[in-house]
This record gives C-alpha cells, sequence and structure tokens, in this order.
C-alpha cells in the first residue's frame, strides 16, 4: 500500500493517527505497479489569493482539508466513455466531490476496491460521484466491449473510461493500480491513494471536504443518475459461468453461475435436476432455496460433499448434496488484509478463494487475494497457507519462498503428486508438488525475471516452455497426461503437456466472438472432463460448450440445459421515485368522471439542460385514506408519456366520484446540453386534493419547481 500526494500536503498529516498504522503497514503483496516513471499533475505557478474561512450552521470555522490544492487535469484522451450516455467533462463535474478510480478489470486488488467504492457512493450518494479510469494492462483489457463485459460482471453503478492509451493514468500521475484521485467539488486536485484497503482513509477525507464546501455554498447536492450498461443486457439462464465440476462417476455437472449467485447441477446430458442458492447476493445457510452466495466460482466433489469458492464473499462452502444443505466451511465474510497465515476455519478470514481441488482428504484452495496455495485437512478444524510468500510474482522455488501471481485455477494430476496451477497475472502455468519438501516450478511462460517482469511478459505464442505466451489465463484442467489451459484473454482453450513444457491452441483464432464453427470464445474461464468431452464455461458469452476430447477440436456444440431460467431476483435498474411528505400544496383539482385520472406535468430544467431521452420519467401517487383509486394501482410507480417538456400518465379509477388527497412524486433526469453524460435528477413532490364531479377538467395540470 503506498501513498502519492503533493509535496505541499499529505493525506497523513490530515488524518493524524488514524492514518498513520495504514500507511506505515509493509504489506508482502503490493498493487500491480506499472514500471513506466509518470509525474504528478504540475503545480501552477500563480499564487491563489486567501480564501475566507466559511462557517458551518453553528457558526464555527471550516477549515480547507487542502488548503494547497491546484486545478485538476481534464478528462479528455480516452477512448469511450461506458456505463453512461455521453462524455463528462470537469464543468459537469463542479460541486461534486470526484473519486478516479485507476484500475483494469484483471487486477484482484482492484477487484477489492469496488465494495469500498460501492460504500462510499452510498453514503455519500448526493455529494460524491465515482469515475473509473480503465487503464488496461493486457491488451485484451483495451478492447471497449471488453471492458463493457467487466463492468457488467463487477456489477459497476458508476462511468467508466476506456483510457486504453493511459493518457488520463499519465495526466494524473497514476503509478499502480489500483490508484484512487480525489478531486474538490471546485475541480481541484488534491491527492491520491494507491493501493486497496483505504475505505476508513477515503470515509474521513470525503466527509471533511464535504463539510467544508457544503460551509462554503461550494457543494452542489443535487442526485446524479447514469445510464447503466446492465440495463442494455437481458438475462439469460446463464450469467457470466465461472467454473465448472464435472462428476463422472454420479452423471453430473456442476456449473457456477457467478452473477446469479448460484449453483446449477444438471446431467451429463443436459438435464436439469437442481439449482442451489436462491440468487440473492449473501450468505445464510440453509436449504437450496434459502441459500445465498456472492459471485461464487471454482468447485470440487468429496463424496456427498460439494466444496464451493464462494469469492466475493472471502468463504468457503460446503454443500451436503444428500441433505440439499449448504453451510458456511470456512472464513469470517471479512476479507483478510492483514496476510494472515491461518488459523481454525471459521475465525480466520480469507482472500478471494477463485478455485478448488481435492487430493486425497486434502483440500486445495487457489487463493487468488493474497496469490498463494491454502489447504485445509478434510474433517481438522484448521486452514493455512501451503505454497506462495505472498509476494505477487513468477518465481520458481520452495513451497515457502516461490511466488504466484493471482492463482485463479487448479487441477492435480492423476496420481494426486502434482497441482497445476493458472497464475493469471503472471501469465504462466506453474506446478506445484503435493509433496511440501519439493519445489515448485513453470511449465510455461515466463518466470524468475527482475523487479516483477515477469507480470508483464504475456502474448499468444505457442511453443515449447519459458518460449510460450499466454495472457491471464483462468482455468486448467488436467487429463490423460494433459492440461487443458483456459487462455482468457486470448479467447482460447490451449493444451500443454507438462512433461515436454510443449503448449499449442486447440480451440480459437484469438478473436472475440460467438461462433460455434470454427468456434470462437469469450474470456473462458473454467473447464471439466466427462463422459469423453470437455466442457467449457465460455464466461462473456453466458454459456457452457462441449467439445470431444478425441477430434481436433472442430467439433463444438452449446450445452443446452433444459428448463432452466434467471433467478426472479434479477431486476433492472431503475430511477428513483421518492414520495416524501408535503411537496408543493396544490389547489383543489377537479376533474370530470371517467375510466382513468390523466395527471399532465410540465417538466423545468435550468436553461442550459434538456431531458434525457434515455431516462423515464415516473410517477408515483400516494395516500393514507382513499376511495379513487386501488391500493395496488397505489403501489405501482409508473413510466409517462413523454412530448417535448410535458409528462403524462393515466391512472385507473374505482370510482365515477368523491374527494381524496395524494401525494404526488414525479423524478426525472436532465443533462447539460442533453448530451452529458452526467445526468441529474430532480423529484418533485405535491400534495393533491382531487375532486371527481360532472363539469371537472380533463386532466390534472400541474408544473414542477425549477431544481437549484
Amino acid at each position: 500500500m503506498r501513498l502519492f500526494l503533493l509535496p505541499a500536503f499529505a493525506l497523513a498529516i490530515l488524518l493524524g493517527n488514524l492514518a498513520s498504522p495504514a500507511f506505515a503497514q509493509d504489506e508482502p503483496a503490493k498493487a500491480d505497479e506499472k514500471p513506466a516513471k509518470e509525474k504528478p499533475p504540475e503545480k501552477e505557478e500563480e499564487k491563489k489569493p486567501e480564501e475566507k474561512t466559511p462557517v458551518d450552521e453553528n457558526g464555527d470555522p471550516v477549515e480547507n482539508p487542502f488548503p494547497q490544492r491546484i486545478p485538476a487535469p481534464s478528462l479528455d484522451g480516452g477512448e469511450a466513455w461506458l456505463n453512461t450516455s455521453g462524455e463528462i467533462s470537469m464543468k459537469d463535474l463542479r460541486g461534486k466531490v470526484v473519486l478516479l478510480d485507476f484500475w483494469t478489470y484483471c487486477c484482484i486488488n482492484c477487484i477489492h476496491v469496488l465494495p469500498d467504492l460501492k460504500y462510499l457512493e452510498k453514503k455519500y450518494d448526493k455529494e460524491l460521484v465515482v469515475i473509473g479510469v480503465h487503464s488496461a494492462k493486457f491488451d485484451n483489457e483495451k478492447d471497449t466491449e471488453a471492458i463493457r463485459r467487466a463492468i457488467v460482471r463487477y456489477e459497476i453503478d458508476h462511468p467508466v473510461i476506456n483510457d486504453s492509451e493511459m493518457l488520463v493514468w499519465r495526466k494524473f500521475g497514476a503509478r499502480s493500480w489500483p490508484t484512487v484521485v480525489l478531486l474538490d467539488p471546485e475541480g481541484n486536485y488534491c491527492g491520491f491513494l494507491s493501493g486497496e484497503g483505504n475505505r476508513e482513509i477515503l470515509d474521513e477525507v470525503i466527509g471533511k471536504v464535504v463539510k467544508y464546501h457544503k460551509a462554503k455554498g461550494t457543494l452542489d447536492e443535487t442526485p446524479v443518475n447514469f445510464t447503466l450498461e446492465r440495463d442494455r443486457v437481458k438475462s439469460g439462464p446463464l450469467k457470466f459461468p465461472g467454473k465448472i465440476h464435472a462428476d463422472e462417476a454420479g452423471k453430473r455437472l456442476f456449473i457456477s453461475d457467478s452473477n446469479h449467485n448460484r449453483i446449477v447441477v444438471t446431467s451429463l446430458d443436459g438435464k436439469l435436476l437442481d439449482v442451489i442458492g436462491s440468487g440473492r447476493i449473501g450468505a445464510k445457510d440453509g436449504s437450496y432455496a434459502e441459500a445465498e452466495f456472492d459471485h461464487p466460482q471454482g468447485m470440487t466433489l468429496a463424496g456427498d460433499t460439494l466444496y464451493v469458492a464462494d469469492t466475493e464473499n472471502h468463504l468457503l462452502r460446503a454443500v451436503d448434496l444428500k441433505a440439499k444443505t449448504v453451510k458456511t466451511l470456512a472464513g469470517t465474510g471479512l476479507q483478510d488484509r492483514r496476510r494472515t497465515q491461518g488459523g481454525p476455519l471459521l475465525t480466520t478470514p480469507l482472500n478471494s478463494p477463485w478455485d478448488l481441488e481435492v487430493v486425497g482428504e486434502t483440500l486445495f484452495i487457489a487463493m487468488a487475494g493474497p496469490h498463494q496455495i491454502w489447504s485445509h485437512e478434510i474433517g481438522s478444524d484448521r486452514i493455512q497457507n501451503y505454497a506462495g510468500s505472498g509476494r505477487e510474482d513468477i518465481r520458481d522455488g520452495t513451497l515457502d519462498s516461490g511466488a504466484l501471481a493471482q492463482p485463479s485455477g487448479i487441477s492435480s494430476d492423476s496420481d494426486g503428486k502434482v497441482l497445476y496451477v493458472a497464475d493469471s497475472e503472471g501469465s504462466a502455468i506453474r506446478a506445484v508438488p503435493v509433496d511440501p519438501d519439493a519445489k515448485m516450478t513453470t511449465v510455461v511462460g515466463t518466470h524468475d525475471l527482475p523487479s516483477g517482469r515477469s507480470l508483464f511478459e504475456f502474448g499468444d505464442t505457442d511453443g515449447t516452455g519459458d518460449d510460450v505466451r499466454l495472457q491471464h489465463p483462468l482455468g486448467v484442467v488436467y487429463h490423460d497426461g494433459k492440461v487443458y489451459v483456459a487462455d482468457a484473454y486470448n479467447h482460447k482453450i490451449k493444451v500443454v503437456d507438462p512433461k515436454t513444457r510443449k503448449a499449442e491452441t486447440w480451440i480459437g483464432d484469438g478473436t472475440a466472438g460467438t461462433r460455434l464453427s470454427p468456434a470462437r470464445l469469450h474470456e473462458p474461464a473454467g473447464m471439466a472432463v466427462a463422459d469423453g468431452k470437455l466442457f467449457i464455461a465460455d464466461t462473456n458469452n453466458h454459456r457452457i460448450l462441449t467439445v470431444p476430447l478425441d477430434g481436433d477440436g472442430s467439433t463444438v456444440t452449446e450445452f443446452s440445459i433444459e428448463g432452466l431460467a434467471p433467478p426472479e431476483t434479477t431486476r433492472p435498474s431503475e430511477a428513483p421515485v421518492v414520495v416524501g411528505e408535503g411537496g408543493i400544496a396544490a389547489k383543489v383539482q377537479k376533474v370530470a368522471p371517467g375510466e382513468t385520472l390523466t395527471i399532465r406535468v410540465k417538466l423545468r430544467y435550468p436553461d442550459d439542460f434538456k431531458l434525457n431521452p434515455e431516462a423515464p420519467v415516473r410517477v408515483r401517487l400516494a395516500a393514507e385514506e382513499q376511495s379513487l383509486i386501488a391500493a395496488d394501482e397505489l403501489a405501482k410507480s409508473r413510466k409517462a408519456t413523454v412530448e417535448g417538456d410535458i409528462a403524462t400518465v393515466e391512472i385507473p379509477l374505482t370510482a365515477k366520484s368523491g374527494n381524496a388527497t395524494f401525494s404526488l412524486s414525479v423524478g426525472y433526469s436532465y443533462c447539460r446540453g442533453g448530451k452529458s453524460g452526467l445526468c441529474k435528477l430532480h423529484t418533485a413532490r405535491w400534495t393533491v386534493p382531487v375532486e371527481i364531479a360532472e363539469g371537472g377538467a380533463e386532466a390534472i395540470s400541474l408544473e414542477t419547481d425549477l431544481p437549484k
């Protein structure tokens, strides 16, 4: 974890003793660092005039936590904007505290930052805007469509720039993934933090910035909304399936339906047998219908117990396939940030377990977060590190001195003597011995280069040993003397002979796609072997494929699961409409009797703005006592019809005459010039007395207040 700030000011000074322990810790696994040296934004030479100290609501002075800030560079330079309807400028961000999250979607440290950002976005929902700046490490990650799918897979709710040429990265002086930059509501650069685990520090700093700018009158607390990529994607039976485990003896296939937060159980010919998990994100134990997961990945079977790597819960789960129940085997539900070496099962925190393998009576865990392989003797009460120093690198050596880099796939040979590991960040396949006295080695890919250079040696080259180049492999499965590799970012399945160290492409031509003949894949992540076939989790295509093992890889078939549907918990995002108390007190609205109550609302917004055409205008009614509208109709949020700046909605009536008083809310979104990707939300509220009587008007006509 590293701190980078302007020379004149430091977050550690601002936070005093609170920050000191966090920054003093020297963790063995640091953020991925870009080797090229970058300069931070240059400080302007002009001296700013002294500012008058503002006061809070009690009249007490509020000091600026960043008195020596400098104007931030622009956000120009990205190839595309995602999770938003258009580009966002520094002008659009005025009045908001801004966090720029420099990330790359392969990076486990970057993934660990996302829950912290969600927490901050929820806590400071009116004051804070987060913008992801995706500055790619791997070539595949420069592709806008690949980033779009990563945004959906990681359920990101904020805008993201595809900074494919790292132009925004260089403007802001980023040096490593992840890096978070803080900008104040006046568009000034305050500083940045590198690494993960900074939620508390960022929370404290944002709180101080919000307090100061609220007192100064430069904080804009208008809610904002964005056009999210996930709302453009229809959910199918599977959603980003991550891993597969085959039980050939039992003629079953287990599929981690990762973004549906469940495990799907089928026969080897595609009959749906069971669904484990409700689909809700959580960590609840219980029956199949009650149990909850959070983006599960790898699985392995021992007897009648299916072990599951519940990745984003940082847990291991045990599924009793006879009793049809799920219980937590290991972990506390909190991410281990202290590089714990092990301890009792339920009191030892874990860190992104990604894949599992059972050898004899030992459960081995590819623990991606600390770059290690862990182990658990089945039946015991302990779990511990088995291999890997914790340093993120590709280094051969003894189990405690050798280094791994985000292990994401694991499979043992038929003799149970070697664990083959997909070391994704080092683009290598490793051999980890089950004999604790033997040494781990690299089967294919680079290793033991100085200064962590092994992490940046990747590509798509078949061949032998150290000359082979992969690109972020995520899955391995051993079968009949060969190691099949899901070379995810090359969109290929490769075959490796661990004895000769020869690697060759078997399926895929290096281009992402959906066709079956000849096959194209999109970031495959998991595999399993059964019934003479290789089963492939074609993750970004939301499907499972099969291919005969005795063929040349040209016969690829999509594996259809009869009767499988997405969980009912899957719902698209919706712009919020809040029915609040009070609001504008409207005069009595006398309307003519009819089958429906028509409401027309003139929508107002600042002169420099236009309605957001991609966001619906929604209307909601509420009433404690009423006799004109059915109660179930009041519970609904309705999408209004919009022509120009007039929104119209019709509400079914249950009476031809009568009186009632309703709370009416209308929510709409407007953008600067109608083009900006940062669109503001406004909810107008009225208390509306309604009388239905002969001679009344055809509709209720209202006009919103002008947003501030």
